[in-house]
Protein backbone atom coordinates (compact mmCIF):
# COMPACT_ATOMS: atom_id res chain seq x y z
CA UNK A 1 0.00 0.00 0.00
CA UNK A 2 0.65 3.58 -0.92
CA UNK A 3 1.04 4.83 2.94
CA UNK A 4 2.95 1.73 3.95
CA UNK A 5 6.01 2.75 1.71
CA UNK A 6 5.55 6.51 2.64
CA UNK A 7 5.03 6.71 6.37
CA UNK A 8 7.25 5.19 9.26
CA UNK A 9 5.26 2.47 10.40
CA UNK A 10 3.98 3.88 13.97
CA UNK A 11 2.71 6.81 11.68
CA UNK A 12 1.10 4.15 9.42
CA UNK A 13 -0.66 2.40 12.38
CA UNK A 14 -2.05 6.04 13.63
CA UNK A 15 -3.37 7.15 10.46
CA UNK A 16 -5.16 3.84 10.22
CA UNK A 17 -6.51 4.38 13.14
CA UNK A 18 -7.43 7.65 13.11
CA UNK A 19 -9.29 7.00 9.96
CA UNK A 20 -11.48 4.06 11.53
CA UNK A 21 -12.35 6.49 14.60
CA UNK A 22 -13.25 9.39 12.58
CA UNK A 23 -15.25 7.19 10.23
CA UNK A 24 -17.03 5.34 13.37
CA UNK A 25 -17.38 9.03 14.65
CA UNK A 26 -19.88 9.68 11.62
CA UNK A 27 -21.90 6.63 12.33
CA UNK A 28 -23.58 9.32 15.15
CA UNK A 29 -22.13 12.66 14.15
CA UNK A 30 -25.29 13.65 12.25
CA UNK A 31 -27.78 12.84 14.73
CA UNK A 32 -25.57 14.64 17.37
CA UNK A 33 -25.18 17.69 15.23
CA UNK A 34 -28.60 18.25 15.25
CA UNK A 35 -29.23 17.64 19.16
CA UNK A 36 -26.51 19.92 19.97
CA UNK A 37 -27.24 22.01 16.93
CA UNK A 38 -23.86 22.62 15.94
CA UNK A 39 -22.28 21.14 12.66
CA UNK A 40 -19.65 18.12 12.97
CA UNK A 41 -17.78 19.91 10.76
CA UNK A 42 -16.89 22.18 13.75
CA UNK A 43 -15.87 18.80 15.85
CA UNK A 44 -13.89 17.30 13.17
CA UNK A 45 -11.83 20.18 13.00
CA UNK A 46 -11.61 21.14 16.44
CA UNK A 47 -10.24 17.41 16.96
CA UNK A 48 -8.15 17.55 14.23
CA UNK A 49 -6.46 20.56 15.37
CA UNK A 50 -6.28 18.90 19.17
CA UNK A 51 -5.08 15.93 17.55
CA UNK A 52 -2.29 17.71 15.94
CA UNK A 53 -0.97 19.78 18.70
CA UNK A 54 -0.48 16.98 21.14
CA UNK A 55 -0.23 13.83 18.49
CA UNK A 56 3.67 12.74 17.39
CA UNK A 57 4.46 10.92 13.76
CA UNK A 58 1.12 12.47 12.44
CA UNK A 59 2.01 13.06 8.64
CA UNK A 60 2.36 16.99 7.62
CA UNK A 61 -1.22 18.30 7.00
CA UNK A 62 0.74 20.90 4.63
CA UNK A 63 -1.33 21.82 1.49
CA UNK A 64 1.17 23.74 -0.28
CA UNK A 65 3.84 20.92 0.28
CA UNK A 66 1.60 18.21 -0.49
CA UNK A 67 -0.41 19.72 -3.25
CA UNK A 68 -1.31 16.58 -5.22
CA UNK A 69 -2.44 14.55 -2.50
CA UNK A 70 -4.67 17.54 -1.87
CA UNK A 71 -5.95 17.98 -5.33
CA UNK A 72 -6.87 14.19 -5.77
CA UNK A 73 -8.15 13.86 -2.32
CA UNK A 74 -10.36 17.11 -2.20
CA UNK A 75 -11.44 15.79 -6.14
CA UNK A 76 -12.87 12.78 -4.80
CA UNK A 77 -14.63 14.06 -2.20
CA UNK A 78 -16.37 16.70 -4.34
CA UNK A 79 -17.37 14.57 -6.67
CA UNK A 80 -18.97 12.68 -4.78
CA UNK A 81 -20.86 15.05 -2.59
CA UNK A 82 -21.95 16.33 -6.04
CA UNK A 83 -23.14 13.12 -7.35
CA UNK A 84 -25.37 12.59 -3.21
CA UNK A 85 -26.64 16.59 -4.09
CA UNK A 86 -28.12 15.68 -7.41
CA UNK A 87 -29.64 12.65 -6.09
CA UNK A 88 -31.28 13.57 -2.92
CA UNK A 89 -33.08 16.87 -5.00
CA UNK A 90 -36.80 15.59 -5.74
CA UNK A 91 -38.06 18.75 -7.96
CA UNK A 92 -38.54 17.50 -11.35
CA UNK A 93 -35.99 19.81 -13.49
CA UNK A 94 -37.24 22.50 -15.66
CA UNK A 95 -35.79 25.88 -15.91
CA UNK A 96 -38.64 27.33 -14.20
CA UNK A 97 -38.03 25.45 -10.97
CA UNK A 98 -34.74 25.92 -10.82
CA UNK A 99 -34.58 29.48 -11.72
CA UNK A 100 -33.25 30.14 -8.14
CA UNK A 101 -30.50 28.13 -8.44
CA UNK A 102 -29.13 29.53 -11.72
CA UNK A 103 -29.78 33.05 -10.37
CA UNK A 104 -27.19 32.33 -7.68
CA UNK A 105 -24.64 30.21 -9.93
CA UNK A 106 -24.64 33.71 -12.26
CA UNK A 107 -25.66 36.68 -11.14
CA UNK A 108 -24.27 35.81 -7.21
CA UNK A 109 -20.95 33.60 -8.24
CA UNK A 110 -20.27 36.91 -11.08
CA UNK A 111 -20.23 39.55 -7.96
CA UNK A 112 -18.86 37.66 -5.41
CA UNK A 113 -16.04 36.75 -7.95
CA UNK A 114 -15.70 40.22 -9.45
CA UNK A 115 -15.79 41.93 -5.72
CA UNK A 116 -13.37 39.57 -4.38
CA UNK A 117 -10.97 40.03 -7.03
CA UNK A 118 -11.18 43.97 -7.12
CA UNK A 119 -11.12 44.11 -3.03
CA UNK A 120 -7.87 42.13 -2.90
CA UNK A 121 -6.16 44.07 -5.89
CA UNK A 122 -6.82 47.34 -4.00
CA UNK A 123 -6.68 46.93 -0.14
CA UNK A 124 -4.10 44.16 0.16
CA UNK A 125 -2.11 44.87 -3.38
CA UNK A 126 -2.58 41.40 -5.02
CA UNK A 127 -1.47 40.89 -8.48
CA UNK A 128 -4.43 40.55 -10.97
CA UNK A 129 -3.66 36.76 -11.15
CA UNK A 130 -4.27 36.35 -7.69
CA UNK A 131 -6.83 38.05 -6.76
CA UNK A 132 -8.76 36.62 -9.62
CA UNK A 133 -7.59 33.15 -8.65
CA UNK A 134 -9.10 34.17 -4.92
CA UNK A 135 -12.19 35.80 -6.25
CA UNK A 136 -12.81 32.12 -7.99
CA UNK A 137 -12.14 29.68 -5.46
CA UNK A 138 -13.88 31.16 -2.71
CA UNK A 139 -17.48 32.50 -4.69
CA UNK A 140 -18.93 29.04 -4.88
CA UNK A 141 -21.18 27.54 -2.47
CA UNK A 142 -19.60 24.24 -0.96
CA UNK A 143 -21.49 20.84 -1.57
CA UNK A 144 -19.71 19.21 0.89
CA UNK A 145 -19.93 20.89 4.34
CA UNK A 146 -23.31 22.79 3.20
CA UNK A 147 -25.13 19.97 3.96
CA UNK A 148 -26.72 21.50 7.11
CA UNK A 149 -28.65 23.80 4.47
CA UNK A 150 -29.24 21.58 1.81
CA UNK A 151 -32.43 19.16 1.31
CA UNK A 152 -32.92 16.06 3.16
CA UNK A 153 -32.36 12.58 1.71
CA UNK A 154 -35.03 11.69 -1.43
CA UNK A 155 -38.66 11.45 -1.09
CA UNK A 156 -38.87 14.09 1.27
CA UNK A 157 -42.51 15.28 1.71
CA UNK A 158 -41.68 18.82 2.51
CA UNK A 159 -41.23 21.50 0.23
CA UNK A 160 -38.55 23.50 1.46
CA UNK A 161 -37.22 26.77 -1.33
CA UNK A 162 -34.49 27.90 0.95
CA UNK A 163 -33.04 24.22 1.38
CA UNK A 164 -33.81 23.64 -2.44
CA UNK A 165 -32.16 26.37 -3.61
CA UNK A 166 -29.00 26.43 -1.42
CA UNK A 167 -28.67 22.41 -2.58
CA UNK A 168 -28.90 23.39 -6.39
CA UNK A 169 -26.30 26.31 -6.27
CA UNK A 170 -24.17 24.17 -4.27
CA UNK A 171 -24.25 21.39 -7.12
CA UNK A 172 -24.16 23.91 -10.25
CA UNK A 173 -21.47 26.32 -9.32
CA UNK A 174 -18.66 24.09 -8.45
CA UNK A 175 -18.75 23.38 -12.39
CA UNK A 176 -19.11 26.77 -12.92
CA UNK A 177 -16.48 28.25 -10.80
CA UNK A 178 -13.76 26.14 -13.10
CA UNK A 179 -13.74 28.66 -16.07
CA UNK A 180 -12.25 31.67 -13.25
CA UNK A 181 -10.29 29.41 -12.11
CA UNK A 182 -8.90 28.77 -15.87
CA UNK A 183 -9.12 32.55 -16.02
CA UNK A 184 -6.72 33.19 -13.29
CA UNK A 185 -4.38 30.10 -14.50
CA UNK A 186 -4.66 32.03 -17.79
CA UNK A 187 -3.85 35.21 -16.73
CA UNK A 188 -0.97 34.16 -14.63
CA UNK A 189 0.47 32.63 -17.36
CA UNK A 190 0.76 35.17 -19.57
CA UNK A 191 2.20 37.55 -17.32
CA UNK A 192 5.11 35.17 -15.96
CA UNK A 193 5.71 32.99 -19.57
CA UNK A 194 3.77 35.08 -22.22
CA UNK A 195 1.88 31.65 -22.77
CA UNK A 196 -1.74 31.33 -23.14
CA UNK A 197 -4.40 33.77 -24.84
CA UNK A 198 -7.72 35.01 -23.46
CA UNK A 199 -9.28 34.34 -26.81
CA UNK A 200 -8.06 30.21 -25.99
CA UNK A 201 -9.59 30.57 -22.72
CA UNK A 202 -12.73 31.57 -23.93
CA UNK A 203 -13.19 28.73 -26.82
CA UNK A 204 -11.81 26.17 -24.76
CA UNK A 205 -12.39 26.60 -20.86
CA UNK A 206 -15.42 28.24 -21.35
CA UNK A 207 -17.83 27.67 -23.83
CA UNK A 208 -16.00 24.20 -24.84
CA UNK A 209 -15.67 22.51 -21.34
CA UNK A 210 -18.94 23.77 -20.40
CA UNK A 211 -20.84 22.99 -22.99
CA UNK A 212 -19.61 19.45 -23.80
CA UNK A 213 -19.64 18.39 -19.66
CA UNK A 214 -23.21 19.23 -19.45
CA UNK A 215 -24.10 17.38 -22.62
CA UNK A 216 -22.07 14.31 -21.21
CA UNK A 217 -22.97 14.70 -18.00
CA UNK A 218 -27.20 14.30 -19.64
CA UNK A 219 -26.39 11.22 -21.90
CA UNK A 220 -24.14 9.32 -19.36
CA UNK A 221 -26.51 9.91 -16.83
CA UNK A 222 -29.49 9.10 -19.56
CA UNK A 223 -27.46 5.97 -20.22
CA UNK A 224 -27.06 4.86 -16.92
CA UNK A 225 -30.62 5.44 -15.62
CA UNK A 226 -31.78 3.39 -18.57
CA UNK A 227 -29.56 0.27 -17.95
CA UNK A 228 -30.50 0.92 -14.03
CA UNK A 229 -34.12 1.24 -14.03
CA UNK A 230 -35.42 0.26 -17.52
CA UNK A 231 -33.01 -2.64 -18.19
CA UNK A 232 -32.21 -4.10 -14.85
CA UNK A 233 -36.37 -4.04 -14.51
CA UNK A 234 -36.42 -6.26 -18.16
CA UNK A 235 -33.72 -8.74 -16.91
CA UNK A 236 -35.18 -8.96 -13.37
CA UNK A 237 -31.27 -7.42 -11.93
CA UNK A 238 -32.08 -5.03 -10.35
CA UNK A 239 -30.96 -5.21 -6.29
CA UNK A 240 -32.38 -2.63 -3.91
CA UNK A 241 -28.99 -2.83 -1.78
CA UNK A 242 -26.65 -1.73 -4.84
CA UNK A 243 -26.23 1.53 -3.72
CA UNK A 244 -22.83 0.76 -4.88
CA UNK A 245 -23.50 1.84 -8.38
CA UNK A 246 -23.80 5.35 -7.25
CA UNK A 247 -19.74 5.64 -6.52
CA UNK A 248 -19.36 3.58 -9.94
CA UNK A 249 -21.42 6.28 -11.90
CA UNK A 250 -19.91 9.06 -10.37
CA UNK A 251 -16.03 7.72 -11.03
CA UNK A 252 -17.54 6.95 -14.43
CA UNK A 253 -18.82 10.19 -15.57
CA UNK A 254 -16.15 11.73 -14.21
CA UNK A 255 -13.17 10.24 -15.62
CA UNK A 256 -15.11 9.92 -19.04
CA UNK A 257 -15.74 13.58 -19.30
CA UNK A 258 -12.41 15.03 -18.13
CA UNK A 259 -10.68 12.14 -20.91
CA UNK A 260 -12.45 14.04 -23.26
CA UNK A 261 -11.17 17.67 -21.67
CA UNK A 262 -14.88 18.71 -20.43
CA UNK A 263 -15.52 19.69 -17.14
CA UNK A 264 -16.22 17.00 -14.83
CA UNK A 265 -17.86 18.37 -11.76
CA UNK A 266 -20.51 19.73 -14.15
CA UNK A 267 -21.38 16.32 -15.67
CA UNK A 268 -21.21 14.54 -11.97
CA UNK A 269 -24.31 16.66 -11.21
CA UNK A 270 -26.27 17.07 -14.34
CA UNK A 271 -25.75 13.17 -14.79
CA UNK A 272 -26.72 12.67 -11.22
CA UNK A 273 -29.81 15.60 -11.68
CA UNK A 274 -30.75 13.53 -14.76
CA UNK A 275 -30.56 9.88 -13.09
CA UNK A 276 -32.85 11.47 -10.37
CA UNK A 277 -35.48 12.79 -13.13
CA UNK A 278 -35.44 8.83 -14.41
CA UNK A 279 -38.38 7.61 -12.82
CA UNK A 280 -38.13 10.37 -10.09
CA UNK A 281 -40.46 7.99 -7.83
CA UNK A 282 -38.42 5.19 -7.78
CA UNK A 283 -37.45 4.23 -4.31
CA UNK A 284 -33.57 2.93 -5.69
CA UNK A 285 -32.91 6.08 -5.35
CA UNK A 286 -33.11 6.28 -1.83
CA UNK A 287 -30.11 3.49 -2.10
CA UNK A 288 -28.13 5.15 -4.41
CA UNK A 289 -28.14 7.99 -2.02
CA UNK A 290 -27.31 6.50 0.88
CA UNK A 291 -24.18 4.79 -0.41
CA UNK A 292 -22.68 8.03 -1.48
CA UNK A 293 -23.91 10.09 1.52
CA UNK A 294 -22.18 7.23 4.13
CA UNK A 295 -18.73 7.36 1.56
CA UNK A 296 -19.07 11.31 1.53
CA UNK A 297 -18.66 11.47 5.42
CA UNK A 298 -15.76 9.11 5.64
CA UNK A 299 -13.77 11.23 3.52
CA UNK A 300 -14.86 14.29 4.76
CA UNK A 301 -14.01 13.29 8.52
CA UNK A 302 -10.10 12.50 6.90
CA UNK A 303 -10.40 15.79 5.62
CA UNK A 304 -11.40 18.25 8.31
CA UNK A 305 -9.39 16.37 10.37
CA UNK A 306 -6.21 17.34 7.92
CA UNK A 307 -7.74 21.20 7.62
CA UNK A 308 -7.83 20.98 12.00
CA UNK A 309 -4.38 20.16 11.66
CA UNK A 310 -3.03 22.41 9.29
CA UNK A 311 -4.51 25.47 11.43
CA UNK A 312 -2.01 24.49 13.90
CA UNK A 313 0.56 23.69 11.42
CA UNK A 314 0.98 27.05 9.82
CA UNK A 315 -1.61 27.39 7.14
CA UNK A 316 -2.43 30.73 8.50
CA UNK A 317 1.03 32.19 9.25
CA UNK A 318 0.84 34.56 6.25
CA UNK A 319 -2.17 36.32 7.28
CA UNK A 320 -1.93 40.52 7.97
CA UNK A 321 -4.43 42.18 9.71
CA UNK A 322 -6.35 43.87 6.04
CA UNK A 323 -6.36 39.99 5.49
CA UNK A 324 -8.65 38.63 8.35
CA UNK A 325 -10.89 41.83 7.58
CA UNK A 326 -11.39 41.18 4.23
CA UNK A 327 -12.42 37.26 5.26
CA UNK A 328 -14.60 38.50 7.44
CA UNK A 329 -16.18 41.14 4.75
CA UNK A 330 -16.39 38.42 2.45
CA UNK A 331 -18.71 35.99 4.13
CA UNK A 332 -20.93 38.66 6.27
CA UNK A 333 -20.98 41.39 3.62
CA UNK A 334 -20.04 40.54 -0.17
CA UNK A 335 -21.57 36.89 -0.59
CA UNK A 336 -24.52 37.89 1.70
CA UNK A 337 -25.76 41.18 -0.38
CA UNK A 338 -24.12 39.30 -3.97
CA UNK A 339 -26.67 36.75 -3.14
CA UNK A 340 -29.37 39.25 -1.92
CA UNK A 341 -28.94 40.84 -5.28
CA UNK A 342 -29.81 37.50 -7.48
CA UNK A 343 -32.85 36.85 -5.78
CA UNK A 344 -34.57 40.24 -6.42
CA UNK A 345 -38.28 39.29 -7.62
CA UNK A 346 -37.71 35.81 -7.20
CA UNK A 347 -40.56 35.80 -4.48
CA UNK A 348 -39.32 35.09 -1.71
CA UNK A 349 -39.81 36.56 2.05
CA UNK A 350 -37.24 39.06 3.04
CA UNK A 351 -35.83 36.54 5.51
CA UNK A 352 -35.86 33.37 3.37
CA UNK A 353 -33.98 35.86 1.13
CA UNK A 354 -31.39 36.39 3.41
CA UNK A 355 -30.87 33.18 4.70
CA UNK A 356 -30.45 31.78 1.07
CA UNK A 357 -27.84 34.68 0.55
CA UNK A 358 -25.73 34.55 3.62
CA UNK A 359 -25.70 30.44 3.81
CA UNK A 360 -23.19 30.33 0.82
CA UNK A 361 -20.68 27.92 3.04
CA UNK A 362 -17.63 27.89 1.94
CA UNK A 363 -15.15 24.76 2.28
CA UNK A 364 -13.69 21.67 0.55
CA UNK A 365 -14.41 22.79 -2.79
CA UNK A 366 -12.52 25.93 -2.30
CA UNK A 367 -9.26 23.95 -1.18
CA UNK A 368 -9.80 21.65 -4.78
CA UNK A 369 -9.57 24.73 -6.64
CA UNK A 370 -6.32 26.58 -5.34
CA UNK A 371 -4.95 23.64 -4.92
CA UNK A 372 -5.23 23.00 -8.76
CA UNK A 373 -4.90 25.95 -9.64
CA UNK A 374 -1.44 26.15 -7.82
CA UNK A 375 -0.57 23.02 -9.51
CA UNK A 376 -1.26 24.23 -12.95
CA UNK A 377 1.42 27.28 -12.93
CA UNK A 378 3.49 29.77 -10.24
CA UNK A 379 1.25 32.72 -8.33
CA UNK A 380 3.78 35.37 -6.97
CA UNK A 381 1.28 35.42 -3.77
CA UNK A 382 0.21 31.67 -3.67
CA UNK A 383 1.30 31.34 0.62
CA UNK A 384 -1.18 34.71 1.01
CA UNK A 385 -3.77 33.19 -1.10
CA UNK A 386 -3.85 30.05 1.12
CA UNK A 387 -3.84 31.95 4.12
CA UNK A 388 -6.58 33.70 3.40
CA UNK A 389 -8.87 31.08 2.02
CA UNK A 390 -8.12 29.05 4.82
CA UNK A 391 -9.11 31.46 6.66
CA UNK A 392 -12.35 32.19 5.24
CA UNK A 393 -12.99 28.98 5.14
CA UNK A 394 -12.98 28.68 9.11
CA UNK A 395 -14.66 31.61 9.77
CA UNK A 396 -17.57 30.03 7.73
CA UNK A 397 -17.63 26.61 9.28
CA UNK A 398 -17.42 28.02 12.53
CA UNK A 399 -20.41 31.03 11.84
CA UNK A 400 -22.60 28.85 9.38
CA UNK A 401 -21.61 25.48 11.27
CA UNK A 402 -23.40 27.53 14.65
CA UNK A 403 -26.26 29.03 13.20
CA UNK A 404 -27.49 26.70 10.12
CA UNK A 405 -29.91 24.45 12.33
CA UNK A 406 -31.33 27.44 14.33
CA UNK A 407 -31.89 29.44 11.08
CA UNK A 408 -33.23 26.58 9.12
CA UNK A 409 -35.16 24.95 11.95
CA UNK A 410 -36.94 28.62 11.54
CA UNK A 411 -37.34 28.72 8.12
CA UNK A 412 -38.84 24.94 8.61
CA UNK A 413 -41.64 26.33 10.72
CA UNK A 414 -42.80 29.24 9.09
CA UNK A 415 -42.28 28.88 5.34
CA UNK A 416 -41.72 24.94 4.47
CA UNK A 417 -45.25 23.04 3.34
CA UNK A 418 -46.22 19.28 2.24
CA UNK A 419 -45.26 18.98 -1.28
CA UNK A 420 -48.14 17.41 -3.51
CA UNK A 421 -47.79 13.75 -4.52
CA UNK A 422 -48.05 14.60 -8.07
CA UNK A 423 -44.75 16.80 -7.98
CA UNK A 424 -42.54 15.92 -5.83
CA UNK A 425 -40.54 19.14 -4.92
CA UNK A 426 -37.54 18.42 -2.59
Amino acid sequence: MLLFHILPMDTYLLVMMMIGLASLGMAWMPQISKKIKVSYSILYVAFGAVLYIFGDNMPLPDPIRKQEYTVHLTELVVIISLMGSGLKIDRPFTLKNWSVPFRLVSITMLLSISSMAFLCWYFLGFDLPSAVLLGAVLAPTDPVLASDVQVGPPHEKKRDDVRFGLTGEAGLNDGMAFPFTWLAITWAQISTTGEGSFTEWFLVDVLYKMIVGTIAGFLLGRLLAFILFKKSKDFKVLVMHNGFVALAATLFIYGFTELIHAYGFIAVFVGAVTIRNYEIKHEFHTQLHSFTDQIERILVAIVLILFGGSLVSGILEELSLPMILLAVAFVFVVRPLAGYVALAGAGFHSFQRWTISFFGIKGIGSFFYLSFALGKTDFSQSKEVWSLVALTVLISLLIHGSTATHSMDHIEKRFSREAPDDAPDG
